[in-house]
């Protein structure tokens, strides 16, 4: 079979039979894949030309409830996506990781988008700058898509996940993209695009596939595109120096292959509970997907005295791991990707010995359900390196696949310095529940590392694990990792979008980012804001209130409901020294005062309180003082309706509390859920 590529919104068929893909566990031809005579100039131009200009026509809303639709759609042809998997070497665990994982991001991604983004074509990034001491110039920065094409170069051992992390972040963000999955695995890739196509759930030109070689597709990408890249820093590097990537300053993100480390610390004793997660956590993440994770632990740190403990329990561990065909039942540990793959992990291997001794090796090995000889089979394997701190191989030297190198340390700042000793990685972990050696250890190698795992027994039931990025954090490292960051929750879109500073009035500001910015044009209607529905509010519209004196009563009555009797609104005789002339006001009085001015009583379209944000009480009110409030419509928000709801969205408004001279005593931004105008 030879594997199509979707392409400029059609499947091709290959022009040759190209490179045969192999079954990782009996060397069977699952398919061939080939790039030969496809125009890679046309493949971006269409991207550029159909998919960008249709994701831009949608809302953040739009494209993250697209990404949720997709999820379930998948989740729901996920069977065959496992049975395809098998050929990968990939277990029924290792695949829902991949699989279902994937899956994960889309949902994530969607929910993220649907409640941290406007649901609008442009986003605020960050705090607005005043730029003039009368109020009428400033200055913001804002987020628009790319109108370019993400272009995905991925590694061989997520072809699911590796992909839909990625997509998910583009597509939230407006751009569209084409993905090359490796190619000795991207059979998996083509099944699930070939759903993706059909489910027409996402516009034209958004997705494209390439099974086979990138070929010259380097040589044609421009200054609003991006390419990100998953898999060895040699290769990484070949292509982040591309003469076109240099030359047109595109963004290049890449997550290489790194050595991940392990630490346990000097409290977990053999025998105690953080010291058997230890064992369980290496054990796991060198056989999960046959050590072939990116964020495998290559490098297992622990305290000299433990040594003899650790390898014991180790080798017990892994010698409990049974390997085979992965369809077979009872099957552990599956086989690596390809028999090239395991060719590399030997001759890594090899050149470990001449710095470490093998402490664990069943070179004897049973296979369940295949032929040991025509599979890509290895067993675990555990080195031991005595003089860390002087053998520089091993913290050069990546064998990619189920093996790890043991090594001792014996205080606190050896630990960090051998953490280091890695160039960089995208995650390290520590076992430990001594606050203060986490908290070294955080601070000693933290800038060498993407993400640092702290486990212990109290959140070991809920840790996703050492080697699981996880949507909302970002994946990626420093040094040899490939110096790229990727996902992180809503900063993933941002390597998708160009951040614009923008400058005028703040009612141009207000404008153009449909959020109301201080200072900007304030109108008002004859009708109470609490009266209309959450489409007939405009950005911008002001209830001006009614005013109200505080009273010492006020003061008293409040401080006697809430028993806040702080000495500066009870006690008047202690106020000498202090930043207060006389009895003041509780500032949570003065914020209920504000909603007593402004709220409208009678039911109507304002369903509910939804929160308070950014209260700050900028001036003493005391007893005497008159205030009135300015209530501003200052950003709305749509929320999808849910069965039996009425439907509603989220308005945010400026409660701005002045005295009588005019001057603002307190600012703060009340939610408030409100219904949406009944459809006739």
């Amino acid at each position: 079979m030879k594997l199509k590529h979707y392409i400029q919104g059609e499947w091709v068929t290959p022009n040759s039979q190209g490179t045969a893909l192999l079954n990782a566990s009996n060397s069977e031809i699952v398919a061939y894949a080939s790039t030969e005579g496809l125009n890679f100039k046309n493949i971006l131009d269409y991207a550029r030309e159909t998919g960008s200009p249709a994701l831009r026509s949608m809302t953040f809303h739009e494209r993250a409830r697209k990404l949720k639709q997709l999820a379930l759609y998948l989740l729901e042809r996920k069977e065959k996506y496992y049975q395809l998997s098998y050929a990968t070497g990939a277990t029924r665990i290792d695949s829902w990781i991949d699989i279902e994982g994937g899956c994960g991001n889309l949902f994530t991604y969607s929910s993220k988008g649907r409640r941290e983004l406007p649901d609008d074509y442009l986003v605020l990034d960050g705090k607005p700058e005043p730029m003039g001491k009368m109020g009428t110039f400033m200055g913001h920065h804002v987020l628009v898509p790319k109108e370019g094409v993400a272009i995905h170069i991925n590694a061989f051992n997520f072809p699911v996940w590796g992909m839909l992390e990625k997509i998910a972040v583009n597509w939230l963000a407006g751009v569209p993209a084409v993905v090359k999955p490796a190619t000795a695995t991207s059979y998996l890739t083509n099944a699930v695009v070939e759903d993706i196509i059909a489910s027409g759930i996402m516009p034209k030109g958004s997705l494209q596939l390439i099974c086979g070689s990138a070929g010259d597709m380097l040589d044609h990408v421009g200054m609003q595109d991006v390419v990100t890249f998953t898999g060895s820093a040699s290769t990484g590097l070949k292509l982040k120096s591309h003469p076109r990537i240099l030359s047109q300053s595109v963004p290049f993100n890449m997550e290489a292959d790194s050595l991940n480390c392990s630490i346990l610390g000097p409290d977990a004793i053999p025998g105690s509970e953080d010291f058997e997660i230890f064992i369980k956590e290496v054990a796991r993440e060198i056989t999960v997907k046959s050590g072939q994770k990116c964020t495998a632990i290559r490098r297992t740190i622990i305290p000299r005295q433990f040594v003899e403990e650790v390898t014991k329990a180790l080798s017990a561990r892994l010698g409990k791991v049974t390997i085979g065909d992965p369809k077979t039942e009872g099957v552990k540990m599956g086989p690596l990707a390809s028999l090239d793959q395991l060719k590399e992990v030997k001759e890594k291997i090899q050149q470990l010995k001449t710095c470490c001794d093998v402490v664990y090796q069943n070179e004897d090995f049973k296979v369940m359900g295949a032929d040991k000889n025509k599979g890509a089979f290895i067993a675990p394997t555990l080195l031991y390196c005595d003089q860390p701190l002087k053998s520089l191989l091993v913290h050069e030297v990546e064998c990619f696949g189920p093996v790890t190198t043991l090594m001792p340390y014996n205080d606190t700042a050896e630990a960090i310095q051998l953490a280091r000793m890695g160039q960089g990685s995208l995650v390290g972990s520590i076992i430990t529940s001594d606050k203060s050696f986490a908290r070294q250890m955080v601070i000693g190698c933290g800038a060498y590392h993407g993400r640092i795992l702290i486990l212990n027994k109290d959140c070991a039931k809920e840790s996703t694990g050492h080697g699981s990025p996880m949507p909302q954090l970002v994946h990626g490292g420093p040094g040899r990792a490939g110096g790229g960051e990727e996902m992180g929750g809503i900063r993933g879109i941002k390597h998708y979008m160009q951040r614009t500073a923008i400058q005028g009035h703040p009612t141009m500001i207000t404008a153009v980012s449909q959020v109301y910015q201080t200072h900007a044009e304030q109108f008002s209607t004859l009708v109470h804001p609490f009266k209309k529905y959450f489409e007939q509010l405009e950005i911008g519209e002001t209830h001006t209130t009614h005013k109200r004196t505080v009273t010492e009563a006020d003061v008293v009555n409040f401080a006697n409901l809430s028993w806040d009797h702080f000495y500066a609104h009870c006690d008047e005789t202690s106020l000498e020294g202090t930043l207060f002339e006389k009895r003041v006001a509780h500032g949570y009085f003065i914020i209920s005062a504000a909603a007593g001015l402004f709220v409208e009583p009678a039911k109507g379209p304002v369903l509910a309180n939804y929160g308070l944000d950014e209260l700050r009480f900028i001036k003493p009110v005391y007893v005497g003082a008159t205030i009135g409030v300015r209530l501003t419509v200052k950003e709305k928000m749509g929320q999808d309706p849910r069965e039996n709801e009425i439907p509603r969205g989220v308005v945010k408004w400026q409660v701005d509390v002045y005295d009588e001279t005019g001057e603002t005593v307190a600012l703060a931004t009340i939610l408030t859920l409100v219904a949406k105008q009944p459809i006739n």
